[in-house]
């Protein structure tokens, strides 16, 4: 079986990229890392993955329900990481800015976000 591309842009293999982190064999280590990871999980439809990456407590009653619905809306294209401020290794906070493109219901779009990432317990999460 032939490698595949990582969908999160990284230029890796899944399995070398964001497989482990999704898998839950390891933790992502950095803020774009996570961001990115996250991505690679909208692409691949894991809700849990998703959920479980939100910090808890800005985790939403309906955020799996509302993950879903944007999921079944969507069909992603690309990812663009235009920077990170912090979010290293040795950080306990940082910012992803990136874009996404996909196809939607009123057709060809791109989401432009500056998220919010913070490291809790050793453990990266997105924040919003």
């Amino acid at each position: 079986m032939n490698p595949i591309e990582c969908p999160c842009g990284s230029g890796k293999n899944f399995e070398s990229c964001c497989g482990p982190w999704l898998s839950g064999k390891q933790s992502a280590p950095t803020a774009e890392a996570l961001m990115r990871s996250r991505y690679t999980a909208y692409v691949l439809k894991n809700v849990d993955y998703l959920v479980e990456t939100t910090l808890p407590a800005t985790r939403e009653p309906d955020l799996a329900d509302d993950i879903r619905s944007w999921m079944n809306q969507v069909t992603w294209q690309r990812l663009h990481v235009l920077g990170t401020t912090g979010g290293g290794r040795s950080d306990n906070e940082g910012t992803v800015e990136f874009i996404a493109e996909f196809i939607g219901p009123h057709g060809a779009d791109r989401h432009h976000e500056r998220s919010l990432f913070k490291k809790v317990k050793g453990s990266w999460y997105y924040v919003g």
